[in-house]
């Protein structure tokens, strides 16, 4: 029996993380071992914690410690606007920008007749049942700019048409960007999104 087959374990777990690979997850695995009080230990039990408390909120799917979110619940957020989104990191990406007041609501994937993603597979038929419900004014949709996510965009417009208004976030070249360094696509998009200065 290998003396470090516990250690070992953890690499190969840590490893499976997005964004780790072996080499990352055995660099991370040696520092919370030497900070073993500061950082393992309690990485432990928030671990546990978490994996016993989170759940999805009941009414747009975000990931949360309570059956409502923090968003869901509160009265400030609203204001009659509904964000679309694929997956809950989207939707921690806009709260970062801090830039969206009102609710959202994720979709859990996108349509994809390959991977067998049908309507009823996503969160859509609950997105159309929520504009009805609770007095939305508009649904942005901030799905991202592939095929899947188009035709999920597509869908959701149709499902949703002279019911609420349609929006779709901005498409085109991002803060800072050089256009030598962009694909056809996205100056494409900002060409025809172009606006008055």
């Amino acid at each position: 029996m290998s003396s470090t087959r516990d250690i070992d374990s953890l690499i190969d777990m840590m490893a499976r993380l997005p964004g780790l690979g072996p080499r990352s997850a055995r660099r991370a695995v040696l520092h919370m071992i030497r900070k073993r009080a500061l950082l393992l230990a309690p990485l432990a039990d928030l671990m546990q914690t978490v994996a016993t408390t989170a759940r999805e909120c009941i009414t747009c799917g975000n990931i949360g410690t309570a059956e409502t979110c923090d968003i869901c619940a509160s009265e400030k957020r609203a204001n009659g606007q509904i964000c679309v989104v694929e997956d809950v990191a989207d939707l921690w990406a806009m709260e970062r920008g801090q830039a969206f007041k009102g609710r959202y609501h994720v979709l859990g994937g996108t349509l994809s007749a390959l991977d067998q993603v049908g309507p009823e597979t996503l969160r859509i038929p609950k997105l159309v049942d929520r504009v009805l419900a609770e007095n939305i004014s508009e649904v942005i949709l901030a799905l991202n700019a592939t095929v899947d996510g188009q035709t999920t965009a597509h869908y959701i417009a149709d499902q949703l048409d002279g019911r609420v208004a349609l929006t779709s976030l901005a498409q085109g070249v991002p803060i800072g960007g050089e256009l030598d360094y962009l694909d056809d696509g996205t100056i494409s998009a900002a060409l025809s999104a172009r606006k008055s200065l």
